[in-house]
């Protein structure tokens, strides 16, 4: 039996959005701030849980879109903390931060030291999310249709997930 960790997830989108398509698994442990064998388990996971093409060596992406829509959020529930300060994330990031306004201006925010966003703390995905987003925005925004997609109402949760598939294919 196989059990996905949260940070398969990440790993998979950061395979779609790697500029170099020879990446090996210690240039996605470097970009992710993971080791290594943390990367490798991840794909061999994702393999098993047939998310991952070991021979096309990318994700399986209709399988991927699925579990994100249909099971992230009770695979991996939200875990939240009080107001700090952190990286803005939810429909208080691109691409939601146009398309979907809160009338009481409250933001969710992955918790880092150095984030320029202040609200509610979301727990996100694996630890090092906030540090791998600073130079990928392509995967920040991944990662933040995805929290919507967790966290957000009928409504939110319907526009993530057509933003997320313009994204995935």
């Amino acid at each position: 039996m196989i059990v996905l960790k949260p940070q398969d997830i990440f790993v998979l989108l950061k395979t779609i959005t790697v500029k170099n398509p020879d990446w090996t698994y210690a240039s996605l442990s470097n970009e992710l701030f993971m080791s290594a064998s943390e990367v490798h388990s991840a794909i061999k996971r994702s393999t098993i849980a047939r998310l991952w093409d070991p021979i096309g060596k990318s994700p399986l992406k209709y399988a991927l879109e699925e579990f994100i829509i249909h099971g992230l959020k009770y695979a991996f529930p939200a875990n939240y903390s009080g107001v700090t300060r952190g990286v803005a994330t939810a429909h208080a990031a691109p691409p939601l931060k146009g398309l979907i306004v809160q009338k009481d201006n409250s933001i969710f925010v992955w918790p880092d030291p150095i984030g320029q966003d202040q609200g509610m703390g979301l727990s996100p995905l694996y630890k090092t999310v906030s540090q791998a987003t600073r130079n990928d925005n392509k995967l920040y925004e991944f990662l933040t249709l995805i929290d919507a997609i967790r966290i957000g109402s009928s409504r939110e949760r319907k526009i993530s997930i057509t933003e997320l598939k313009g994204k995935l294919f």
